[in-house]
C-alpha cells in the first residue's frame, strides 16, 4: 500500500523537480525554494555530493509538511538505490533501466522509474515491475511520441524529462504523460543564487498544470 500511496502523489503532483547541485547548501536552497513555491514532488540527483545526507536533512525538515515527496535520481545501480532508500527516499529514478535496481526497489515496495526510450526497453521494464518510465531525454522527442508508444502499450505510464517547459507541458499531458520531471529550466536561477526566482517559477508551472488539469 504505501508503494501505491507515492505512485498516486507523483502523478497527483504531477510535477516532479530534478535537482542538481554544485554543493548540499545550494540543494538545499533549491528545495525549500520549490516548496515555497507550491512544487513539492523533488528528485535529489546523486550527481550531488552527499547527496544521502540531503535526503535525510529535508525529510527531517519537511515532515511536518505531508506533500513533501522526496525521491532519488541519477541512481545507477542497486547499492546506491538502498543507500537512497535508507537515507528516506520514496522513490528512485534511473537514467536507464537496470533490473538488479528494479529488484531491490520492489524489496523495499519503492516505486522505481527508469529512463526508457524504446518500446523494447519500456517493455522490458514493465515485465520487471515498473509502474511509471521515464522517458529520457525527452529533449530527443517530440510530445507526440509519447501517443505513439502508447498505441501498442495503452498501459504503460510515462514520466517525460528533459526539455519540459512551461510552453510545451500542455503537449505532453494531452499526448498522455502521467507527469513531467522538469530541470533546468526551472533551477536555472540557482545558478546566480537567485533562489526567489525559483519560487516564481514554481508557483508558475503550478498555476500551468492547474489550467491544464482544468482546475482552475
Amino acid at each position: 500500500m504505501k508503494k501505491l500511496a507515492v505512485l498516486n502523489k507523483i502523478i497527483d503532483k504531477g510535477i516532479i523537480a530534478v535537482v542538481r547541485a554544485d554543493s548540499k547548501n545550494e540543494a538545499l536552497n533549491i528545495c525549500e525554494a520549490l516548496i515555497k513555491g507550491g512544487i513539492t514532488g523533488l528528485e535529489i540527483t546523486f550527481t550531488i555530493p552527499n547527496a544521502e545526507k540531503i535526503i535525510q536533512e529535508i525529510k527531517e525538515k519537511t515532515e511536518h509538511i505531508e506533500d513533501v515527496i522526496i525521491g532519488a535520481g541519477s541512481v545507477l545501480d542497486a547499492v546506491t538505490a538502498r543507500i537512497a532508500i535508507l537515507a528516506g527516499a520514496k522513490y528512485i529514478v534511473s537514467p536507464f533501466f537496470d533490473r538488479e535496481t528494479a529488484k531491490c526497489c520492489n524489496l523495499y515496495q519503492v516505486p522505481y522509474l527508469p529512463g526508457c526510450t524504446t518500446i523494447t526497453e519500456m517493455s522490458e521494464a514493465l515485465k520487471a515491475g515498473v509502474d511509471i518510465i521515464k522517458l529520457f531525454p525527452g529533449n530527443m522527442f517530440s510530445p507526440g511520441y509519447v501517443s505513439a508508444i502508447k498505441a501498442p502499450l495503452p498501459q504503460v505510464n510515462i514520466m517525460p524529462t528533459g526539455g519540459i517547459s512551461l510552453d510545451n507541458m500542455d503537449q505532453w499531458f494531452s499526448n498522455g504523460s502521467v507527469a513531467i520531471g522538469v530541470g533546468g529550466s526551472l533551477l536555472a536561477p540557482a545558478k546566480t543564487g537567485d533562489f526567489d526566482k525559483i519560487t516564481n517559477l514554481a508557483k508558475q508551472y503550478v498555476q500551468r498544470l492547474k489550467e491544464i488539469k482544468g482546475e482552475q
